[in-house]
């Protein structure tokens, strides 16, 4: 076993043996398919083999990132019962009128704003992004990867499969399967 999945196996531990004080996370989120399907997009990071409910619970006890999306996927009402005691992370904010499709991916998304009308299936995006309103909401399509330190701003649409490069600054529509870079952004590659 080498020394990542011996530090899971710890983590796991810790999160089995305060399960007590997640008890109201899993009972509200258990059955909520959005929630599970963000659990398997995360799945690889355990780097073992577990049911879905303990990666929940995995999760909920060691990412505070991944329990910002929870409460987001529970929704004001019911996450407003139970995040003050187990919050997510301040500086990761998901505006509670976003509608986001399922297997939502993160990766450390320290000073990461997330504003948009819609974001579809299978997004990812890392730290330092913005997606911001200016005479609108950007509307995200399916398989769309976001780099580091990307700004959308405005009432824009971004194509599905669409990977933008770190840096890009998007203020333009981007149409399906392209890649896009820069600042402002522009397209590079178009994908078949």
């Amino acid at each position: 076993m080498n020394k990542r999945n011996i530090r899971n196996a710890i983590r796991l531990s810790g999160a089995i043996l305060f399960s007590w004080f997640y008890l109201p996370h899993l009972i509200l989120g258990g059955g909520n398919t959005l929630i599970i399907s963000d659990i398997k997009k995360l799945e690889y990071q355990i780097g073992f083999k577990l049911p879905k409910f303990l990666q929940l619970l995995y999760h909920l006890h060691t990412n505070r990132y991944y329990r910002t999306l929870f409460y987001h996927r529970l929704g004001p009402v019911k996450s407003a019962f139970i995040q003050w005691y187990r919050p997510g992370d301040r500086y990761f904010s998901i505006s509670a009128t976003t509608k986001i499709g399922e297997s939502m991916w993160i990766a450390h998304p320290y000073a990461t704003i997330i504003n948009a009308e819609s974001i579809g299936s299978n997004f990812s995006c890392i730290h330092c992004t913005t997606i911001g309103a200016h005479n609108g909401r950007a509307k995200i399509g399916d398989n769309v990867s976001l780099g580091a330190n990307v700004t959308i701003i405005g009432n824009i649409r971004i194509g599905n499969n669409v990977t933008i490069g770190a840096g890009s600054v998007v203020v333009k529509d981007l149409p399906d399967n392209c890649v896009a870079v820069g600042n402002p952004a522009r397209i590079v590659k178009m994908l078949n």
